[in-house]
């Protein structure tokens, strides 16, 4: 009887145990999930590229694929922009749910072959000809000044933020950061789950 009574008590015991004292936190996500979020501030100071004051309200209604880099923009940003153009477009019908953003963080300007790589108008506003990327959205390109940028987003530890890809939610939270040199396939994974799971509170084609 008593062994009866053991058999039955195990799952009892095992799944108490695996709560109250192993705690398996069940994760399936890549990226790290930020809790908790970040909303974007009120007072974040955005400009466009001809210094047009942008309204951080502006940037919610729609996921956002977000990569931070000086204007200058070494190999290591350009990889970013590659990853982030890379990632949307694998995303196919459901992309038009994603915008990419660069945020350049200091007060150097852009170089125009970067502009004409991403297809990002010139400082004319006519589209960069012969661009690599002319038949695809090109990102919204905004300045942020580093220090106020920090009240918002954040690198992980012994990071920089142009190490990594943040994702910032339809409300406007920075709820997630990919790993630095990410997996592009895993980081795949973690957006189409995002989207998934939001299906209808966000605004296709903002």
């Amino acid at each position: 009887m008593l062994a009866v009574l053991l058999v039955c008590a195990a799952p009892v015991v095992a799944s108490y145990l695996a709560y109250f004292v192993v705690r398996p936190q069940g994760r399936t996500n890549y990226s790290d999930l930020i809790q908790p979020a970040h909303p974007v501030p009120s007072h974040l100071p955005i400009v466009d590229l001809k210094g047009n004051v942008v309204a951080p309200q502006s940037l919610i209604g729609q996921w956002l694929l977000v990569v931070v880099s000086g204007g200058a923009c070494d190999a290591a940003c350009e990889k970013q922009l590659w990853l982030q153009r890379q990632l949307h477009q694998t995303l196919g019908a459901e992309s038009d749910r994603v915008d990419k953003i660069w945020i350049i963080d200091d007060a150097a300007a852009p170089r125009p072959q970067t502009l004409r790589a991403i297809g990002v108008p010139d400082a004319d506003g006519a589209a960069s000809a012969g661009g690599a990327v002319a038949s695809v959205t090109s990102p919204t390109v905004l300045r942020v000044a580093r220090p106020a940028l920090s009240a918002w987003l954040e690198p992980a530890a012994g990071h920089r933020l142009e190490d990594h890809i943040f994702i910032v939610d339809p409300r406007g939270d920075w709820m997630m950061r990919a790993p630095a040199d990410p997996e592009p396939a895993r980081l795949k994974r973690d957006v189409e789950k995002l989207l998934r799971a939001s299906a209808g509170w966000d605004q296709p084609g903002r």
